[in-house]
């Protein structure tokens, strides 16, 4: 018995009707496809000469970046087994072809260990060469052959307010994420929770989120102007006021950190202390007041007087130096920015005030101890 085929409407369908309809409807789509357009290809994109440049500072840059990865050691109060856990994530970038790597202090603070990877994908462990928590600086060194070539050092001190600047970094552990801006302002302050206050810094409106720590903060040229170290923010995100800390700050910390361990900035053979200083400035006394003369210092031999401390516990200030070199000094933090520019055997002019009385002598730096 023959099949029949039943349509939708009822009527009955045999199977060469079938045969001829599907013969149909492939003949008409080939004749259609023949007859279609060739299909045009999406015409490249074509790069405005700003883009090509920011593309090629990007990627000339982009190696010399490191995403920094630290842990701390915990004991198993139970176990008394050890283990490592994840600390924090940050920046940082190739300083020499030694194998340095320059990022901020605040980023390997507490840690045990840290890890450096490249952009090429390779990790090392780094060992700690220095650091300098008041400016916020630390110097790591990996183990490596064929690193990537240290970014160049460019002039921070004489910006200009509207300049583009470009940061790379790995924010929220994105790696490698370039934002771009401008220098939004100079000489911005940053008060630390220890009572240091990181003076002279950049600040600039490109996006700096937590992990762009330790970054390079590069110029239209190419060139390393400053490290992103900090964001003013309420909400912990970027809010467009980053802070940087200027290259000319990190010319003269990062060669002693490599060298030394340590930075010390240069001496006037005089004591202070930042947050005594920031009580006695509360009570309307302006400058910088000495707490102490090292013996056998030109200080001591130009009669500078210290404070003493009253039968009541008052402070009863000596000298306090309301200048130098001519600029008024308000705050400890004045007179400490415009030392640390200086280096160990040059002569500075210090305004000093004691009453009524003002007097300037001449200094000469010593090394810091």
């Amino acid at each position: 018995m023959a099949r029949r085929h039943r349509s939708l409407g009822g009527a009955l369908i045999g199977p060469g009707m079938l045969l001829a309809c599907g013969l149909g409807i492939f003949i008409g789509w080939g004749w259609a496809q023949a007859q279609a357009p060739e299909p045009v290809p999406p015409a490249p994109i074509v790069l405005s000469g700003e883009e090509a440049d920011l593309i090629a500072l990007f990627e000339a840059s982009r190696d010399s970046v490191v995403a920094i990865t630290t842990s701390e050691r915990r004991m198993n109060p139970f176990t008394r087994a050890s283990v490592d856990r994840p600390l924090a994530s940050g920046s940082g970038f190739i300083w020499d072809a030694e194998g340095h790597v320059v990022t901020n202090a605040h980023v390997i603070s507490g840690a045990s260990a840290v890890s450096v990877t490249l952009a090429d994908g390779r990790s090392f462990e780094a060992e700690l060469v220095g650091s300098d928590p008041s400016h916020d600086l630390a110097v790591l060194k990996i183990a490596g052959g064929d690193l990537p070539a240290p970014l160049p050092i460019g002039e921070s001190a004489d910006l200009r307010v509207g300049q583009g600047v470009l940061a790379i970094g790995n924010p929220f552990g994105l790696d490698w994420t370039l934002t771009t801006g401008i220098v939004s302002a100079l000489d911005r302050d940053l008060a630390e929770s220890t009572g240091v206050t990181i003076t002279g810094l950049i600040q600039t409106d490109a996006a700096i989120n937590p992990g762009n720590s330790g970054g390079p903060l590069i110029d239209m040229r190419g060139e390393l102007i400053g490290v992103n170290t900090a964001i003013l923010s309420p909400s912990g995100s970027s809010s467009g006021i980053g802070l940087a800390i200027p290259a000319h700050v990190l010319a003269r910390v990062v060669p002693q950190l490599i060298e030394e361990g340590r930075y010390l900035p240069p001496s006037l053979g005089l004591t202070f202390d930042a947050r005594v200083n920031a009580a006695v400035n509360r009570q309307g006394l302006d400058g910088a007041l000495v707490l102490a003369v090292e013996p056998g210092s030109a200080a001591a031999a130009e009669g500078i007087q210290p404070a003493q401390m009253s039968r009541d516990g008052r402070i009863a200030p000596g000298d306090v130096v309301v200048g130098v070199d001519g600029t008024p000094v308000q705050r400890l933090e004045d007179l400490m920015a415009a030392i640390d520019r200086k280096a160990v055997g040059e002569s500075v002019e210090i305004t000093l005030s004691r009453g009524s009385r003002e007097r300037t002598v001449t200094l000469e730096l010593l090394p810091g101890a």
